[in-house]
């Protein structure tokens, strides 16, 4: 049987350094590459097409969970696990609702990533057992209502991460290729949909909502 390739999509280099060195010991894995941030990790996909991909969720320019959301639409036969610290409900359903095929927490031991991997890789969906119970009766109460950011479009999602990561418009812009005026639009109308109007308050929701850490 041929080994299921793996790519590494965490921002750390202590950390995926970590993980490479984890599954160098499972024989049934091969790393066929390492991402540091979102934009990259797409590319790297379109390279080495691995079957499963390891993607942290707080990412600088381009989260895990956006990125996720472009890995099913671009690559729908890549399956995308979420590697997060955080158990909340809501960060798990939102990772499930954008198409990622697992969720596992960083604290998991090797045991457990390898049977991450390998679920994910036969077609199936895996969570970890610390946080799978939890959502089943999260679904049940509050079923599928969407949430806040998804009254936000892609682009707008996008344009929020970047200015709590504190890039000015033209950075932007430049970034993500799109003028200046298209850049203040995304914002006008994001701050409308939200009901946010300035940015430190936009920046204080980025980081409820988990598009970026509060330890940048």
């Amino acid at each position: 049987m041929r080994p299921i390739r793996v790519l590494l999509a965490e921002d750390h280099t202590l950390v995926r350094a970590g993980l490479r060195a984890l599954l160098r010991d499972v024989p049934e894995v091969q790393v066929v590459g390492e991402a540091g941030d979102g934009r990259e990790a797409l590319r790297l996909i379109g390279v080495h097409r691995p079957d499963v991909v390891l993607m942290d969720i707080t990412m600088p320019g381009l989260n895990g969970l956006e990125t996720t959301a472009r890995v099913v639409s671009e690559f729908p036969e890549v399956g995308v696990i979420i590697l997060s610290m955080h158990a909340d409900e809501e960060y798990v359903l939102r990772a499930l609702h954008l198409g990622a095929a697992g969720y596992l927490l960083k604290d998991a031991n090797v045991t457990e990533l390898q049977r991450a991997i390998t679920t994910i890789a036969s077609g199936e969906t895996y969570l970890s057992p610390a946080v799978s119970g939890p959502v089943v009766d999260y679904v049940r109460q509050a079923g599928q209502e969407p949430t806040s950011l998804d009254l936000l479009t892609p682009r707008q999602r996008e344009v929020l991460q970047l200015i709590a990561e504190e890039h000015t418009t033209k950075e932007i812009a430049q970034i993500l290729e799109i003028s200046h005026k298209t850049v203040e639009t995304h914002r006008m109308d994001a701050m409308e949909r939200l009901g946010i109007y300035n940015v430190p308050g936009l920046v204080r929701y980025a980081i409820r909502v988990g598009l970026v850490s509060p330890y940048r």
